[in-house]
Parts: structure tokens; sequence; C-alpha cells
């Protein structure tokens, strides 16, 4: 059984079996007619992988890993707040006339800040300090940044990377404040994961744990059919990751840089509501 199917089943039971209900409050979130899109939730979730001996992927449906893949460089190579430099259309719904989704995400990594070492943005900080500083406490990245989110169409939801290093080996926490189970929980972790295989290569270490923590884990009211749906299917075995050994520096990673050997998932064609 894949552990990141394990973890989510495990999520999604204690959620819809003892999580609580928003529907005496008002929420932002809409359904497509207009209706409040309400959740059931649980407070503080902490998931582990230990990402040297599986890559954490669901089989119970597909992740569509690639394009999972594309919005991570995106928002960490690229930098880029701009729809037009992204593969898909997961960000149309809040980018504006010219594309822009604010100050938000990939943005805020390519800010440039003082150091006594001199200037860097926060992807470049992380790549300093693992080869020059591993035993540092203070390597780490965060998206949000208050005085920007008036600009930003959407506050980044998973917003802060820790990196620690023990021995050679490379862990990282994300910390998440919002996190739609049936949509996007296991795409971030399987970014997150991408991200964590793309840093230690680049810096000559080995993978490590990743770590996710979930304020706010919910599923929304009309996605709970769906997520029982997928309760009932039986796990299939986790695929092999390949990463390119031919590529060692951050910036040269593409998508096709990432392989995935007997990816085995159950069929799932339920259209999925977007609650935006």
């Amino acid at each position: 059984m894949s552990r990141a199917d394990h973890l989510f089943m495990q999520n999604c039971k204690d959620i819809l079996e003892t999580g609580y209900w928003d529907t005496d409050l008002p929420v932002r979130p809409r359904w497509e007619d207009g209706t409040p899109a309400h959740t059931i939730k649980k407070f503080g979730i902490v998931n582990r992988y230990l990402l040297s001996q599986e890559f954490p992927i669901l089989t119970l449906r597909r992740t569509f890993w690639k394009s999972a893949v594309d919005e991570l460089l995106w928002i960490w190579q690229k930098k880029s707040n701009n729809v037009s430099e992204l593969h898909g259309n997961i960000w149309d719904a809040w980018a504006d006339e010219d594309g822009s989704i604010g100050k938000a995400y990939g943005y805020q990594l390519g800010v440039l800040h003082q150091y006594p070492e001199g200037k860097f943005d926060q992807v470049d900080r992380v790549l300093y300090d693992l080869k020059h500083n591993p035993a540092s406490r203070r390597i780490l990245t965060s998206m949000y940044n208050f005085e920007d989110l008036h600009d930003m169409a959407l506050y980044p939801c998973a917003y802060s990377m820790t990196f620690n290093v023990t021995g050679r080996t490379l862990n990282a926490v994300l910390n998440q404040r919002s996190q739609d189970m049936l949509t996007a929980n296991n795409w971030n972790v399987v970014q997150y994961a991408v991200l964590v295989h793309m840093f230690a290569k680049a810096s000559g270490l080995e993978v490590g744990e990743l770590v996710h923590v979930i304020a706010d884990a919910h599923i929304y009211d009309r996605h709970i059919p769906l997520v029982q749906k997928l309760l009932e299917q039986e796990p299939l075995p986790a695929p092999q990751f390949h990463i390119d050994p031919d590529v060692a520096d951050f910036y040269s990673f593409n998508r096709d840089s990432f392989r995935l050997d007997q990816y085995q998932f159950h069929p799932f064609e339920e259209k999925i509501p977007v609650a935006i």
C-alpha cells in the first residue's frame, strides 16, 4: 500500500467522523452557482513522508503529477506570478487581464534581500545555505508577506518551507494554512516531495523526510460523496521515482527531469466541483 494513500484515507476518515462543520459561519468560497461552499474540517494535521523509501503519490485516483511539477517550477524556478508562463489553466480564475496573480507565490520568492554575504532571493539563499551552512537552523522560505497581501489575488495556501540537514540528509517541513483535501492535498504533497529531491540533488545531499503541517484540513460539502467513493478503493503499490542523474543545477531541472515507473491508479471519472 502506498503510504500517501494510507495517510490520505486516515485524514479523510478522521475529518468525516470527528470534524467540525462551518455551516453556521459566513464563508468566503462560493460554488459556481453562488452557493456558499461550506466545509467539514480538522485543525492541525501533521503527516510525515519518508522520501528515501517511497514517492508519496495517490493510487486511489490519478494525480496529474506532471502538471503539479509544472506549477512547482513556475513558482520556484521561474519565480513567476504571470499565468502566461505556466503550462495549464489552474490559475486563470485568479489572474487579471494581464495574466498576473499579483505579488503572490513566485513573486515573493524572487524578491532580493540583503544578507551579510550579499543579495539573494529566497530560493538562492536556500541553495547557498545548503552548500555553505548546512548546519544552519535558519534555512527557510516564506511567501506570506503581510505587506503585500493586498496585492495578491489569493493568499498563499502552502506558504512556508523549512529545510534541515542531518548528516548528509535533507529534511523539510511544509507549512500550509489551508488544504482542500480532495483537489489539492496530494497535488501539494507531490510538488514539495519533488522540490526536496531537487534541492537535495543540487546540494549533493540525500532526501529524507517531508513533514506536512496543515492548519485547516477540510472537505467541501459537495466533495463528500466523492471522497467516500475514494475511501472504498483498495490502495495500490507506490511507483518508483527517478530524477535525472545528469542534472545538478537547480535551475536546469524541467518537467522531463523526473519519471515515475509503474504508476498504477484507480480510474476516477467524476467531475470535481471547484470552490472559488
